[in-house]
């Protein structure tokens, strides 16, 4: 289960999910998302193993707006009794009282959304917290938390090979078992994009990130962590259940505005659009789309994900959903790739090789089957 909070205190440069940065509508939201998640209860079809609170800034919620959900979904829902629950936190709102607080709810695992931890880094990127907040946040979380995630950021402009390995080693030293690590990306109808084309901020460069990437294998590989994805790390046991369940094709229910929710064989989107959300789900209605996946579809999803992870393809299971047409196609396209030391077989699985790594989505493109 995936929970959009909209919400955030400011807009990150290069953000361009679905947020607001007025909050006064909160009250509201929280009822429409209570709303939905009991219209919606017989979509789920078995026990909830994983929900994740994501956004926008989740850790705006207060302790009473976080209770009123769980509520809901405590009496709506069959929840494993180890569900994995994740709320993303910014640095700036976890006080140690925040803590106290979401310690003594069902949240079990932090996501904290650090991105650096040198200031230059954090004012370029517009994040409404300091290096400073972001050690401390780190440091209280840890006497509540065991199962802690942080994220950063790389290729940004202007940050250099060092000020990167100082992002990766603070981070080791707070010890924290779980870092996902995402390049720098210049969207659409982001600040960001704005200021690069108007030359007030240099264009990010791929060599660059390139280059930050391998070395974050380097040093998380060498302190005991496992590149299990692309972007994840994670020390034995840290994985991060709930987005391997979507690697892994499992199906999830999203609630909220924006959320995006997948049965097996469609998908469904609600309205990116707060006030939308809010008034439809006042009237009993959904604000939803729909689209029916076709066979080909499934396929070039299950070659896109399994490739960015550690397991990679499993042939078997290519020629077991989708018929011997697709696995004889699969192994056909994978053949080249193979011989350029992109791809190497594994244990009956195709997987990325290390030369092929940062450009593991390229590669699973040219597997795609084109109609």
């Amino acid at each position: 289960m995936y929970i959009h909070i909209p919400f955030c205190k400011q807009a990150c440069h290069y953000c361009d999910f679905h947020f607001s940065t007025s909050v006064k509508k909160k009250p509201q939201m929280v009822e429409a998302i209570c709303k939905e998640l009991l219209l919606r209860k017989d979509e789920e079809p078995g026990t909830v193993e994983t929900i994740y609170f994501g956004g926008g800034t989740p850790s705006l919620l207060s302790a009473e707006e976080l209770q009123q959900i769980f509520e809901v979904i405590q009496q709506n829902y069959s929840i494993a009794e180890d569900a994995e629950v994740t709320l993303e936190a910014n640095p700036d709102d976890l006080t140690e009282e925040k803590i106290r607080m979401l310690a003594a709810s069902p949240v079990n695992r932090l996501s904290i959304g650090v991105q650096s931890f040198f200031e230059e880094d954090l004012k370029l990127m517009n994040r409404a917290h300091n290096e400073k907040e972001a050690l401390q946040s780190i440091q209280i979380a840890k006497k509540y938390f065991d199962n802690i995630s942080i994220d950063l950021i790389y290729g940004i402009p202007g940050m250099s090979n060092e000020r990167w390995k100082k992002n990766l080693q603070i981070a080791l030293d707070l010890g924290v078992p779980h870092i996902s690590s995402y390049a720098l990306t210049v969207e659409p109808r982001t600040a960001l994009k704005s200021m690069i084309e108007k030359g007030k901020i240099a264009p990010v460069e791929e060599e660059s990130a390139r280059e930050q990437y391998e070395i974050t294998i380097e040093v998380l590989e060498g302190a005991g962590f496992e590149n299990y994805e692309f972007s994840n790390f994670g020390k034995s046991g840290y994985f991060s259940r709930n987005n391997t369940a979507y690697w892994f094709g499992k199906p999830y229910l999203g609630i909220g505005p924006s959320a995006h929710s997948f049965d097996g064989f469609q998908r469904k989107w609600n309205v990116s659009n707060n006030t939308l959300y809010i008034k439809s789900l006042e009237k009993g209605e959904i604000p939803a789309e729909v689209e029916k996946l076709s066979i080909t579809d499934r396929y070039n999803e299950l070659v896109m994900t399994r490739l960015r992870t550690k397991w990679g393809v499993s042939v078997e299971e290519v020629e077991r959903s989708f018929g011997l047409k697709y696995k004889d196609y699969l192994l056909a396209e994978a053949a080249k790739l193979i011989r350029d030391g992109m791809l190497e077989w594994k244990e009956g699985r195709l997987q990325v090789s290390k030369k092929g790594k940062f450009l593991s989505d390229g590669i699973a493109a040219e597997l795609f089957w084109i109609e």
